[in-house]
């Protein structure tokens, strides 16, 4: 009998990890990093509650390092089995992974620098790029409704619409009698979002994983997102301000390019430079120019009559330190992209450090930021934020532009959700905050006969025929 246990994203929406055991097979059903409280975050990422080796495969719904980035942890520790993914994903993933071991040794090296200074003892990162290019030889990857196999388990991806590449995951276990199915959601998109296909929903299932991460908040609509980003960069630029961005290097960036794109064609924002700074963001983006199958019909019109969405005359790539850091000492206004989209690591900090206490300057949230993220901090309204250690006060500007979010929101959700619905025994709630997980129990109870339970970290359950 299937055994499903919660590792993961339970009342939280990072380190999103789920264990399957069916038919002699350990499978892991993403395997991310935990971002928050920094100690917290040191030991659940560290310290698997279960044993690497045992794992005999692991599904991937996507490429976010929320779903991800501890993939390489898993391998240092003793999984040797194959990371099955989306083609998309499994591209993505080779630079998303190299990219995030680089930028942990990084920031340990900038750490312990200041650590040595105090005599006190180094710090070791999470894993290498060793490690990294170790996970990468395990990838296999498949095209959307291209059915594969673990054992006795059938497995097939829906286009989830969240990112490139992104997959609801459909699990069918062929046991004695009838055949059971458990669904996964992986991070569920919204439609009519630029670049990508609508999500796609399933048409049945015995028991679902669903994400909850606007479970409790309506968005704006996508076709507000023109208007609002025109608004706030022809303001700041009126100030001689900076736009600051965080954004995440897979998905947002690309859309937040592809809407500037579009704004700077229509002449509708004034011609600054802007810049993606950052190798991760300009590596993926030539991931997204080689999976043009992922792309909605607008997009596709777009490539055919105004030529590439992701490059235009204002918008330069960088990759070099020296370029990253050359753009500090400038004055102009200028808008600057870069990651982590939760402020968490990466040169983003560096940006926020040097422009955050100048009062021309915007910063512009374009993505959910997790409890205790800095990123989540900024949205809060803090005035006071450490940054690399050091206290600095907010005098930017905060925007948060919601309608850019690549989660669908509750009504999204519920509309996903209704041709499932009928015919599931449970519901499994993860990937959002207590008041989301409440807010989306409550929605998709009208939708359901069987149970909705919230779950919590560590808690099993068999996949019977009892709801």
């Amino acid at each position: 009998m299937p055994r499903i246990t919660f590792s993961g994203a339970t009342r939280t929406v990072t380190g999103s990890m789920h264990l399957l055991e069916t038919g002699g097979k350990r499978i892991l059903l993403d395997c991310g990093l935990f971002q928050g409280k920094r100690e917290e975050a040191f030991k659940r990422n560290r310290h698997f509650p279960f044993d690497p080796a045992s794992i005999t495969d692991v599904v991937l719904s996507h490429a976010h390092i929320d779903h991800s980035g501890n993939l390489p942890t898993l391998v240092r520790k003793g999984f040797t089995g194959r990371i099955h993914a989306t083609h998309a994903t499994r591209d993505l993933c080779a630079v998303m992974l190299l990219d995030s071991a680089h930028i942990q040794e990084k920031d340990v090296e900038f750490v312990n620098r200041k650590r040595a200074r105090k005599g006190e003892e180094p710090f070791n990162p999470l894993y290498t790029m060793v490690d990294a290019h170790r996970t990468i030889d395990r990838f296999v990857s498949y095209g959307y409704h291209q059915p594969f196999a673990i054992g006795g388990t059938s497995i097939e991806f829906f286009d989830a619409g969240h990112i490139l590449g992104s997959a609801s995951v459909k699990l069918t276990f062929k046991g004695r009698g009838a055949p059971s199915t458990l669904a996964f959601s992986g991070d569920v998109g919204r439609k009519k979002l630029p670049i990508l296909r609508d999500p796609e929903p399933f048409d049945h299932a015995d028991w679902l994983i669903c994400e909850s991460t606007y479970g409790a908040r309506l968005h704006h609509p996508p076709s507000e997102v023109e208007n609002r980003v025109a608004e706030v960069v022809s303001t700041t630029y009126r100030q001689r301000g900076k736009i600051i961005v965080p954004a995440f290097s897979v998905g947002r960036t690309q859309e937040i390019v592809y809407t500037l794109n579009r704004l700077a064609n229509a002449n509708r924002i004034p011609r600054l430079p802007i810049y993606v700074d950052s190798p991760l963001s300009t590596n993926t983006t030539e991931v997204f120019r080689l999976h043009p199958e992922c792309y909605d019909e607008e997009t596709r019109q777009f490539l055919e009559e105004e030529g590439d969405p992701f490059g235009f005359s204002q918008l330069q790539y960088t990759r070099t330190v020296q370029e990253s850091m050359a753009l500090n000492s400038r004055t102009d206004p200028m808008i600057i992209i870069s990651a982590s989209g939760m402020c968490e690591a990466g040169r983003i900090l560096h940006h926020l450090r040097n422009n955050i206490e100048d009062n021309r300057n915007t910063v512009m949230i374009v993505g959910f930021q997790a409890e205790n993220t800095l990123g989540r901090r900024l949205v809060d309204g803090q005035r006071e934020v450490r940054i690399f250690g050091e206290e600095h006060t907010v005098r930017a500007n905060i925007v948060v532009i919601e309608a850019f979010s690549a989660h669908a929101d509750w009504k999204e959700m519920q509309e996903w959700y209704a041709p499932v619905g009928s015919s599931l025994k449970k519901t499994f709630l993860v990937h959002g905050d207590d008041e989301a997980l409440a807010g989306m129990k409550e929605h998709l109870q009208p939708l359901t006969g069987g149970a909705i339970t919230v779950c919590e970290n560590g808690q099993s359950f068999e996949l019977s025929g009892k709801a």
